[in-house]
Parts: structure tokens; sequence; C-alpha cells
């Protein structure tokens, strides 16, 4: 089951981080930190009283904004609300079925800073995001199984090579989609956030496509038919002591799936498995030489035989494939299907939600969907001779 935005841009925001103590009583004021001492002295009426002009400034100018900016993001909802039921009827979609028009831009007053202390509310604690530690332990803990890593990684690209041409992917598509998502420079077990000298994981995206727990949970519910046969046949054909692992793998591997086709195929039913221990066992099948490869290849898949699906049938480019891998299929084909002409006239903002557009700053400079794939396509003929998508390459 898939759905608009399964993976969205992460951006980290620093932060500096204020502790101020409690407010002191009576002739506890000596108390008080020198910090917040020197700025209650500084605190004068002139100031208390500009801030004040200049946060009811801030506040005006923020409410007609808001207004405008709601109003145009309510058009954009009805117009796909609209193009939804069109393509249900088989009728055809055109540029009227689009908001043609740029997001209004803040460009007001900033709210000013309080010379006066105030009291900062305590963020909610963030859940760690499991890191590849986690799956190991959680898949041990739960199916005595430790996924098999590969000898190399070039053991692991043959692999996932091979078994992506017999399933219907282009070497085009598979090594410039790599090559956009990790850089081209990325080993099948990068997460995102640890890559490129990073030390803390931003999301549980992880390999060559970057899937999510959540993407990993999915896929065993709906092709995990389809990992049990072809690791099956990979069983028959061994012997001794690799075909007890294999046999004990092959265990592990239905029991995931029986798990992740219990639930509705939704997808945050799948989510909700995604934040347990099982979603991560789960995903920790990513790193698996026999299981990773699959769940790469059928990530990038499903999205081909949707697009097959619903009647187009000309062969997606690596940058369209793309936009179906990021944005969700029905949101990714949307674009794809779309004439050039169209292409070159209808803003991307027609494609997000109003906060993930306003939090994606590659959706707002490239701002029609014909901008948006030759970006793509850019970083993608940029990443490709990166050493990870010429090895890569070179295993098809």
């Amino acid at each position: 089951m898939h759905h608009p935005s399964i993976r969205r841009a992460l951006t980290l925001v620093p932060f500096a981080l204020v502790l101020l103590a409690p407010a002191a009583r009576g002739g506890d004021a000596d108390a008080l930190p020198l910090v917040l001492r020197n700025a209650m002295a500084q605190a004068s009426p002139q100031a208390i009283a500009d801030y004040r002009r200049k946060l009811a400034e801030y506040q005006e100018a923020r409410a007609a904004f808001d207004a405008e900016a709601g109003a145009y993001w309510s058009q954009i909802s009805e117009k796909r609300r609209g193009r939804n039921a069109k393509r249900r009827s088989r009728q055809q979609v055109t540029l009227d079925d689009y908001v043609l028009e740029h997001p209004p831009l803040y460009t007001g007053p900033k709210r000013p800073v309080n010379p006066e202390p105030e009291e900062t509310p305590e963020r909610p604690v963030r859940k760690p995001i499991p890191v590849v530690a986690d799956l190991l332990r959680a898949a041990q803990d739960l199916y005595e199984f430790t996924p098999q890593r590969p000898a190399s990684e070039l053991e692991f690209k043959r692999v996932y090579a091979r078994y992506a041409l017999a399933s219907g992917l282009t070497r085009e598509q598979a090594v410039r989609v790599y090559a956009f998502e990790t850089g081209g420079t990325g080993s099948y077990d990068v997460q995102a956030g640890i890559e490129h000298g990073g030390k803390r994981a931003i999301s549980t995206a992880m390999g060559y496509n970057q899937l999510l727990t959540t993407n990993s949970v999915e896929l065993f519910a709906e092709q995990g038919h389809e990992f049990i046969r072809a690791l099956s046949e990979k069983v028959a054909r061994a012997s001794g002591p690799a075909r007890k692992t294999l046999e004990h793998k092959l265990g592990v591997l239905k029991h995931m799936v029986a798990h992740a086709q219990s639930v509705p195929d939704t997808w945050s039913e799948h989510e909700k498995i995604g934040n347990t221990a099982q979603g991560w066992a789960m995903h920790a099948m990513v790193l698996d030489i026999d299981i990773g490869p699959m769940l790469q290849t059928h990530k990038l898949l499903t999205s081909v035989l949707f697009a097959h699906a619903k009647g187009y049938s000309r062969p997606l480019t690596a940058a369209e494939l793309e936009m179906m891998n990021l944005t969700g299929d029905g949101t990714g084909l949307d674009m794809v299907t779309m004439p050039q002409a169209m292409r070159e006239q209808v803003p991307t903002s027609n494609f997000f939600q109003r906060g993930g557009y306003e939090r994606n700053p590659v959706a707002i400079r490239h701002n029609t969907v014909a901008k948006l794939l030759a970006v793509t396509d850019a970083r993608m003929d940029s990443n490709s001779n990166n050493a990870g998508a010429r090895e890569l390459a070179g295993a098809f």
C-alpha cells in the first residue's frame, strides 16, 4: 500500500538551548543567574514598548500571510481531490486541474526578541532512532537470527544487480537511483545521517534505495510470497551446513511475512509494526545477502509495476522512478504522466502538503515539475561518476 511522501527530506535545524532557572520569589532575586538579572535590568520601559509594538506588527503581518497561504493550500487540496476523481472515472487530466500560481512566501517582519525573560516550554523527548546494532539485537532476541552479511560490498552489488535485472529493473534505473539516494558512494548498510562523516541517524532509511522500517514491513506484507519463493529455490539447491543455515533463514522469513500480513494492508498499520522490535527485526533483513537485494529491488519495482497497472507503458526514466520512490507511487505518477509542456508550467507545490513544501528548499527553488526532474537528473549525472556508482554499474 503506497502513500504520498513515503520519504521526506529531513532538515536538522540547530537550536540554541537556553537554560532558565525557576522564577525567583520575594527576596530570592539574587539567586537568579547573572545573565537573567542583567536581562531584567536592561529591559527598560522603552525596550518593552518597542518590543510590544514590533510584536503587534509581526502578528498582523503573519495573520495576513496565514490567511492567504491557507486559501492557497486549500485550493491545492481541492484540485488534488478533483484529479483523483477524474482518474477514477478515466477522464483526462488537464492544466485546469492544477493550481498554476506558486504558493505565497512570507516576507514580513521577523518575530521580535522579547527583552524580558520568558520560560521556554520543555521539548518532548524524541524516541531514539534505531541503528544497525539495534536492528541486529531485535532479530537475535526475537528470532535467534543474525542476517548473513556479504563478504564484501561488491558481493552485495553483484547479487543486487543479478536479482534486479531478472526482476525487470534496468541498469540505468538501479544505478542512477542509487547515485541519487546515496551520493554514489553508499554501502549496502548506509543509514541516513550516518554517512559522509555524519555521526547521528536522522531516520531509519537504509541501503541503496534508502528503505525505512515501514517500507520493509510493507514489502514483507505485499511481496513476501516472492521472497519466500526465491529463498525456497535457493534452499532446494543447497546441501550440508549451508542448507541448514538457509532453512533457518527461510523459517524466520516466513514468520516475518506472516506477522506483516496479520494487519490491514495500510501504511499506518505497517508503520505501527515498524516502530516495534518486530519491525526492527524485519528491517535487519536489509543487511542480509539473500533478502537485502530483494528488498532493495522491490522498493523500486513496485513503482514500475504500479505505473504499468495504471496504463503507463513507456519505460520510466531513472528521474521519474525517483519521483515515485520519494513521493509515493500515486503522487509520483501524477508528475510522470504529465506531458512536457505541462511539466514546464505546473508548480511543484501541487504535489505537497503545506508543511512538507515549506520545509523543502529543493522543491521551492526548483518550483516546477520540469525543473525538479531536471535537477534530479543533474544530481544523478554527477553522482554516477563516484566510485560506488561505477562499481554498481560494473556489477550489472
